[in-house]
């Protein structure tokens, strides 16, 4: 008598590993999608109020029919794998990079009402508490012939003592020639403060561009990569309720040029840095608002 040949089990299995394969394709396409649902640091936090009404949310706005949610509007999110510690200060909210001992980006909206704070500057620079293990201090960049530059400005977190010292956290510099950091990054700085006070607030995402040829270091424990560029981004609501944007790019030496020598659109920063900017936003609006800029919508000349 002849063996029969049970097939039932290879088509079962057969079965179960293709849709264990499309399972998997549609985990890794929703991934890439949706971010932010695989990675809740990163999640629009809701700050709700209630009335008699119901719930009321303060930090939505409808664009179009779009409905936006403006908390965290100003994070970015990485395109690719890297060192990328999420910590959040009372004053801005940095991505660290452990790799270049450098964050990958730092970000704060501004007020106008925080503009006119009149607490004053620290100076006492000193390692971040949330970095536990090999953490930058100050004395990492004496004699190195570069300046522990801000990305985060003391300047806009005068409405606090806390902000303020928290802006000295090491976490929250970086090496920049004097020349920039004393010049035109600090005329950035200044530009943002007066978009802040005109129109009311602005979303800032700032921080170093860092790429394979830039292998200088400085420090002697903890080797601090040194960025060729920094990179700083606005975003605003406009009177009539839709959104903008503007780049820049500023090279890590002595400049003393106008501010429009450095500008480009929000894209040109993110395909450097291989972040995605603002992706809060709904990709219909950031789509459009990162591939242009009108200088006339941030006081420039």
């Amino acid at each position: 008598m002849k063996k029969k040949f049970f097939a039932a089990p290879i088509v079962v299995i057969t079965v179960l590993g293709g849709l264990l394969i499309i399972l998997a394709f549609t985990i890794k396409n929703n991934y890439q999608q949706n971010p932010q649902s695989h990675h809740p640091e990163y999640l629009s936090k809701t700050e709700s109020v209630s009335n008699n009404s119901g719930t009321v949310d303060n930090n939505k706005n409808i664009v179009d029919g779009t409905e936006i949610n403006t908390a965290n509007i100003e994070y970015a999110y990485r395109k690719k794998s890297c060192s990328d510690k999420l910590i959040e200060h009372l004053g801005y909210t940095v991505s660290y990079n452990s790799d270049w001992n450098l964050p990958n980006w730092v970000a704060y909206e501004l007020t106008a009402e925080e503009v006119s704070g009149n607490e004053e500057r620290c100076d006492n620079f000193s390692a971040d508490p949330e970095i536990t293990s090999n953490a930058v201090v100050s004395s990492d960049y004496t004699r190195s012939g570069y300046d522990r530059g801000h990305m985060a400005p003391a300047a806009d977190m005068k409405w606090s003592k806390q902000a303020m010292e928290e802006s000295f956290y090491m976490t929250n510099i970086c090496p920049q020639i004097h020349n920039i950091n004393a010049g035109d990054w600090k005329d950035l700085e200044n530009l943002a403060r007066d978009l802040a006070v005109n129109y009311g607030s602005i979303y800032i995402c700032c921080g170093p561009i860092v790429t394979e040829n830039d292998t200088f270091t400085i420090g002697n424990e903890r080797k601090i990569r040194v960025p060729s560029e920094f990179f700083k981004a606005f975003l605003r609501r406009k009177t009539d309720g839709s959104w903008c944007s503007i780049g820049f790019i500023m090279p890590n030496k002595a400049g003393n040029y106008p501010l429009l020598s450095y500008v480009v659109p929000v894209d040109s920063i993110e395909n450097k840095i291989n972040f995605d900017l603002f992706f809060n936003l709904p990709d219909s609006i950031e789509n459009e608002i990162e591939a242009n800029f009108d200088i006339r919508d941030w006081s420039l000349k």
